[in-house]
């Protein structure tokens, strides 16, 4: 059976313009203050379609035009063992990441695979130009490997410092190239790069949180949470570099809601950093809408520190209307820190406990849970969803991986045209 395009509007979150999607609308045509976007789709029911494989089971609420392979879909189960040690009654735990025994599959072993399965979909099959995607591990790895799979051409720029993260079971087609900015360079030095890159017609951005792909994508965590649990959470937990994962998920929260089907939308939005990247904690507990001043000197250096690498975005959609900020004053919702300690204690914790083990961003999404019980922000028989956004590393890598070199490494500083023509000769 041919798949039809899903047909949806976007909308300007601030204030509420409604228009069509050019193909790759990251922003309100008619322009005015900057603001998130957001997919209005023409089916208002939640609608799982047993016919479609993988992520595009919610074909319906993603903005897709095609369906690509080999992918999957995050899996939620009800918790037994971290339920009992934390004294909860109704905790789901939403998992993307490698462990067949409970049907989660995952290569890469992080939910970012969600964001590629959708953000490319979006894509028109016969597209010319060349994608960019800037990242600082996961969605590198995970776009690197969908585009592999699908023979999709991309370029990816990462820290180098990250590299060690460019993991694959296998080697990856020659369509995939991958830059990287020098030692001592973090993600938003990677972003520089590679805005620098788009300015040549023959590439185009991924867009970020900026693209309702993407966003609606992660946004598949909490519609396998609800087609589990049968209603909307009381409360959400997730580690956050961007929070991009969390606005995704309070969105669908609030497509849930109109549908009527699964009871009102109270679900508050619980997010968690790495200490001592703190960047968007301070700015919250400061009940600053603006986010407080941070060096790049001392951004990397606080990056360098974290074990979580993956949250230490110093360019966050914090402040931008349809933005974290936002998420958090609209669901009423609160901010955690854990650090390096907190990582390594509930990696052996939540592997004793749920029998696997997690990665470390997802362990500060674990720690941020214990302390809101703690703090008695959780009521006992709160329905409470835990993303947990990837783990099974260690068992993935067991049957063998290589490592993808970068293809060329290129200072953030280099003048534009030296760095489209340097990754311009790589095609």
């Amino acid at each position: 059976m041919r798949f039809k395009p899903t047909q949806y509007q976007l909308l300007n979150v601030s204030n509420n313009r409604r228009f069509e999607d050019k193909g790759w609308t990251l922003g309100d045509p008619m322009g005015g203050e900057p603001s998130l976007i957001r997919a209005e789709y023409a089916n208002r029911r939640f609608t799982p379609r047993d016919d479609l494989d993988g992520i595009y089971r919610y074909a319906e609420w993603l903005p897709v035009k095609r369906t690509l392979k080999r992918s999957c879909a995050p899996v939620t189960y009800q918790s037994e063992g971290l339920a009992r040690h934390l004294g909860l009654n109704n905790l789901y735990i939403t998992f993307s990441g490698w462990n067949p025994a409970i049907g989660a599959t995952f290569r890469t072993c992080s939910f970012k695979e969600t964001e590629a399965y959708s953000v490319l979909a979006r894509m028109d099959k016969d597209e010319k130009r060349i994608l960019i995607v800037q990242s600082a591990g996961n969605t590198a790895r995970a776009f690197a490997q969908v585009c592999s799979d699908n023979k999709i051409p991309i370029v990816i720029c990462v820290p180098e410092d990250s590299l060690h993260d460019l993991w694959f079971a296998s080697p990856l087609h020659k369509c995939v190239r991958l830059i990287a900015v020098p030692h001592g360079c973090d993600y938003y030095d990677a972003i520089a790069l590679g805005e620098k890159l788009a300015q040549d017609p023959r590439y185009f951005l991924e867009g970020g949180a900026k693209n309702v792909a993407r966003r609606d994508g992660m946004g598949t965590t909490v519609l396998s949470c609800v087609e589990k649990m049968g209603r909307i959470p009381d409360a959400y937990f997730q580690a956050v570099g961007s929070g991009t994962g969390a606005i995704a998920a309070w969105e669908n929260a609030e497509r849930l809601a109109a549908d009527g089907r699964f009871g009102e939308n109270h679900m508050r939005v619980y997010v968690a950093q790495n200490a001592p990247f703190t960047l968007m904690y301070d700015s919250w507990k400061a009940a600053s809408r603006q986010l407080l001043p941070l060096t790049p000197e001392e951004g990397r250096r606080q990056a360098e520190i974290i074990m979580a690498k993956v949250l230490s975005n110093r360019k966050p959609p914090y402040s931008i209307p349809g933005g974290l900020f936002d998420t958090l004053t609209q669901s009423h919702g609160d901010f955690y820190l854990a650090d390096n300690n907190d990582i390594m204690y509930w990696q052996l914790q939540f592997r004793n406990l749920e029998g696997y083990e997690l990665l470390p961003a997802a362990c500060v999404a674990v720690s941020a849970l214990a302390q809101a019980v703690k703090d008695g922000s959780i009521h006992p028989d709160d329905y409470i969803m835990l993303n947990c956004t990837g783990g099974g590393m260690r068992e993935a890598m067991s049957g063998g991986y290589v490592f993808k070199q970068p293809d060329l490494i290129l200072s953030p500083d280099l003048p534009a045209e030296e760095i489209i023509q340097k990754v311009s000769e790589l095609f």
